[in-house]
């Protein structure tokens, strides 16, 4: 799940909870590689006992990378995937487990976001296709230089979904690459590995967490363990947080912003395809050796802190003088809940609150002024107080409107400000010469008909995006009536969200809720998130419903459609306005053409269960090997006093990479991690420059150059570039 901005801002407001990964590189020697010892102290100077990855954020990249040349064929997609896991495994070097999640079918709210973002990514693919093919014919008609058109088929990122070939054969490959590291490398064999394919429902981050928290309902967890999440997305924070457990830390890619990328017409960097000019590249090294590489420094790695967060947060939410002892972790919760105002992937955000504007810091004071009239939190054990839910949103929504009045001013401030940046700067043409005013490259801005900023714009804004009026005091309480998530089968049935203002007399509106709902199936899944241009996935005649004029469910799959960009500049910043998918007319159009499912169809739209490796070296090993010599039928209770306290069920798994392989569900004195923050980390701030923190010890010794050492740097030749 991405939260805007939710990331920048943090690590800017609270910098110490940032930590550079160390990394030790494999040698080589007389043409040997030599790897890693992973079984040795860990670099960064603390010990992982483990290690979750949110797989779904290395599969992305390493299938259809940005900023180097994307991988021929599907093996070599898959080497690229097994080489990140090493690189991660050498960094972390977890001692306990290794849990890897996919993205499972996800709940009707997630999946009304995945079919926006996957229709979008189909709509794009197309533009660009004819986009290149536009500026070829203009490039090629006035004499320029392009490369032959490579024939090549585009690899259609939509298949990286539940219920595709593709996942079906990652999970698969996967299988055999931690059978063969459980057996061969020596960091792997005392680790419990878990793989939890796209087979099994949920969102890779929440299989993740409910591990986590099953764990802690155990009576043999170790509150000290020390958990490693791996992922991009904002959301993991939050929900780190949410576990309560004291070691949390997330390694994620350190984001550069402003790589360079290759043209996708001439292949040449340092120009987008919209300025491409057709000139004839220039020779890569002597012998024109270089021509096809591509200049890719490799990604680094940071650490997240969770529990230096926990340290900021401590100090951020305690409140003096409450008629009643101060809960920290209460605090936590509540500050979580409503970080999700502020952006989610099941809802859209309230339109007053934006991180960028400072809308989290404006809602924790709002809160604690709450907290001190009310007596109480928002939050106890996953239920809302929605009283004092009510208030804050109120208070919110009394700012409205000098909080959109002020966005405009800083619009404003900000185009004169890039306007008179341009115009001291004179930008030039390639030629040098200077340009007009009206050659810009800046684009208009695009109409925005609600006007925010304006008197009446709480009209203009239901009229426009609902087509109703504001005087419809039902309509808008049906609106937020529906901004809540509680089962697999709920969604959001609107694409704009009401106003902070609009949360009135909520108290007793959130109380029926369906239970016992279940997921959609991989494939049921596909033909709600699939465009029809990536029916190429589905069974031939559940992809005719699709595309065949005569289907019952054909409005479902729109050739085109309107992105209301909301205010925004971008088109990927806008609302796509697709119908939403009706369950039951699905249901009921894939009723006739169920029968048609081969076999394995059939096997890949079923549900699975998480699957558990362990070496022969593991204390396990032997208790697992009886229950295959005995082929048990029946769940066995895994005896947590040989696998790190982890408490589960094991069921033997159908199709086993003997010995090492069984299917299972699996379930699982208190000391605090030692402070991290000094007094003067809170008044120094952002005022002095920082420094990154190479690994988790504070005090590690810095190489210092004297300037006999300087010197002997100036004396080195300016063709090793950037080093000197």
């Amino acid at each position: 799940m991405g939260v805007p901005a939710f990331f920048r801002w943090l690590s800017r407001k609270y910098a110490s909870i940032i930590v550079h990964c160390v990394e030790e590189k494999g040698k080589e020697c007389n043409g040997v590689r030599i790897p890693v010892d992973t079984t040795k102290p860990n670099p960064n100077e603390v010990e992982f006992d483990n290690l979750y990855l949110d797989m779904n954020g290395i599969i992305h990249p390493c299938t259809h990378p940005e900023d180097k040349a994307a991988p021929k064929n599907e093996d070599e997609m898959m080497v690229a995937i097994f080489e990140y896991i090493d690189r991660l495994f050498n960094i972390v070097r977890p001692r306990r487990v290794l849990y890897m999640a996919i993205d499972g079918v996800a709940p009707r709210a997630k999946m009304n976001q995945q079919r926006s973002r996957r229709f979008r990514a189909s709509k794009e693919g197309v533009e660009l296709v004819d986009e290149k093919n536009r500026i070829r014919e203009e490039i090629l008609a006035r004499g320029g230089y392009l490369p032959p058109e490579e024939i090549k088929e585009r690899f259609d990122s939509n298949c990286i979904t539940p219920g595709t070939e593709f996942m079906d054969n990652l999970a698969k490959c996967l299988r055999y690459y931690v059978a063969d590291r459980v057996s061969n490398d020596p960091g792997w064999r005392n680790v419990t590995v878990f793989l939890s394919d796209a087979s099994v429902p949920g969102e890779g981050e929440h299989k993740i967490m409910d591990y986590i928290r099953r764990q802690r309902a155990q009576p043999n967890h170790d509150p000290n363990t020390h958990h490693c999440l791996c992922g991009a997305d904002a959301d993991l924070i939050m929900l780190g947080l949410a576990t309560h457990e004291p070691n949390f830390t997330i390694i994620r890619e350190e984001f550069k912003p402003n790589k360079p990328r290759p043209c996708a017409l001439c292949g040449q960097i340092g120009h987008e395809i919209k300025d491409c000019q057709g000139t004839a590249r220039e020779k890569q090294g002597e012998h024109d050796e270089f021509a096809d590489s591509m200049p890719v420094s490799e990604q680094e790695f940071i650490f997240i802190r969770l529990c230096v967060l926990r340290e900021y947060l401590a100090r951020e939410l305690t409140m003096a003088s409450l008629p009643f002892p101060f809960d920290f972790e209460r605090s936590i919760d509540d500050w979580v809940f409503m970080c999700f105002f502020v952006g989610n992937d099941f809802l859209p955000h309230l339109p007053s609150l934006e991180i960028r504007e400072g809308a989290i810091d404006r809602l924790v004071n709002i809160y604690k002024d709450v907290v001190h009239k009310t007596g109480g939190y928002l939050t106890e054990n996953g239920f809302v107080n929605l009283e004092r839910v009510e208030l804050i949103m109120q208070a919110v929504g009394v700012a409205e409107d000098n909080i959109f009045k002020k966005r405009k001013e800083d619009d404003v401030r900000f185009l004169l400000f890039h306007t008179m940046i341009i115009t001291i700067f004179d930008s030039t043409d390639s030629k040098g010469l200077k340009r007009k005013a009206d050659d810009s490259d800046s684009e208009p801005e695009p109409e925005d008909n609600v006007r925010l900023w304006e008197e009446g714009w709480k009209q203009r804004y239901y009229k426009t995006k609902f087509d109703v009026d504001v005087t419809d005091e039902d309509f808008r309480r049906k609106v937020v009536k529906s901004y809540g998530c509680a089962s697999w089968k709920w969604y959001f049935p609107f694409h704009y969200a009401p106003f902070a203002s609009d949360f009135k007399d909520i108290k007793g509106m959130f109380t029926e809720f369906e239970k016992g709902t279940k997921p959609f199936k991989p494939l049921e899944q596909l033909m709600g998130v699939f465009p029809a241009a990536s029916g190429n996935f589905l069974p031939p005649t559940w992809r005719s419903l699709m595309s065949s004029p005569d289907s019952s469910i054909i409005d479902f799959y729109p050739d085109d459609f309107a992105i209301d960009l909301n205010g925004k500049k971008y088109a990927w910043q806008g609302v796509a306005l697709l119908p939403f998918v009706d369950e039951r007319r699905l249901r009921a159009a894939l009723a006739d053409v169920y029968p048609d499912l081969t076999p394995e169809e059939v096997k890949r739209n079923s549900l699975g269960s998480d699957v558990l490796f362990l070496g022969k070296s593991h204390p396990l090993f032997d208790f697992i090997q009886e229950l295959y010599r005995t082929e048990s039928l029946e769940g066995t209770e895994i005896p947590a006093e040989l696998c790190h306290g982890i408490q589960g069920t094991l069921n033997l798994d159908d199709d086993p990479i003997l010995p090492d392989n069984f299917d299972s569900l699996c379930l699982l004195f208190f000391r605090m991690p030692n402070k991290v923050l000094k007094p003067g980390d809170w008044e120094r701030g952002n005022r002095e420059p920082w420094r990154p923190q190479l690994g988790f010890n504070p005090n590690r010794q810095q190489a210092h150059l004297d300037q006999s050492g300087f010197r002997a740097l100036g004396q080195l030749p300016r063709s090793l570039g950037p080093w000197v």
